[in-house]
């Protein structure tokens, strides 16, 4: 990430702008996101714009006229090609995220565009998911444009706001502790993500095994103990007769 930000860096502002919003236009067109998420692109424009080398309104206007162009070629493409769009090769391994997807859209309609625009996987996917369900284009492009304007003012205030933090903690106190700080921060997100994807991945499993065990032990409680009555008639001793 680092490299990213420092290659970034290095560019003019009018490449910055060019390169930020080209990346955020093909992850909604041609699934770009699988291999770098665009809002860390975002982020990274945002923390440039608080350190004062591009500006952040120019910024946050190309982020969100890409995010809504990106996502509108996505839909046609969906619409054109239908549910052969995902059998290509890119996206086999991503067969349960799809189905969750698609039944987010059969569950939520069009509300299902602008909440997948804050969540990465399906950021790349539900505009052509979209396509493909057929959705009417006029509703998704009222929710497309919602999301794609609250998403990229927000992550570029984000990270502008992060640069301009960053930009205070450096001339107070140095360039060696800003950057101690700034990767203790990163250190600390990275682990809590990598913390809550596991425990999403573990809870489902183990839920079905606390289940049968909580069961388990109900119908042990409710079994009546050896000679007691247990509704059936007890056969008597020999010789009580």
């Amino acid at each position: 990430m680092s490299s990213i930000s420092d290659w970034l860096a290095a560019l003019p502002a009018a490449a910055v702008y060019a390169v930020v919003a080209a990346l955020v236009f093909c992850e909604d067109a041609i699934f770009v996101g699988f291999v770098l998420p665009a809002e860390s692109a975002v982020i990274i424009g945002g923390v440039l714009a608080g350190q004062g080398r591009v500006s952040v309104y120019w910024l946050a206007a190309a982020v969100v006229v890409s995010a809504i162009l990106g996502d509108s070629v996505g839909y046609e493409i969906g619409h054109r090609f239908g549910p052969r769009i995902l059998e290509i090769r890119a996206l086999k391994n991503h067969q349960d995220r799809i189905g969750q997807a698609r039944g987010m859209i059969r569950r939520r309609g069009a509300a299902a565009v602008f909440i997948g625009r804050f969540l990465a996987f399906f950021r790349a996917m539900m505009p052509a998911l979209a396509g493909v369900s057929h959705l009417p284009y006029r509703t998704f492009l009222l929710f497309n444009a919602l999301g794609g304007l609250v998403w990229g003012v927000g992550f570029t205030l984000l990270g502008y706001y992060a640069g301009a933090a960053y930009g205070r903690i450096e001339h107070t106190v140095g360039r060696a502790v800003a950057i101690t700080v700034a990767g203790l921060v990163v250190a600390l997100l990275i682990g809590r993500h990598v913390r809550r994807r596991r425990g999403a991945r573990a809870h489902p499993a183990a839920r079905p095994t606390a289940m049968k065990d909580r069961a388990a032990r109900g119908s042990d409680k409710d079994a009546p103990p050896p000679g007691e009555d247990s509704g059936e008639e007890v056969s008597g001793r020999p010789g009580d007769e």
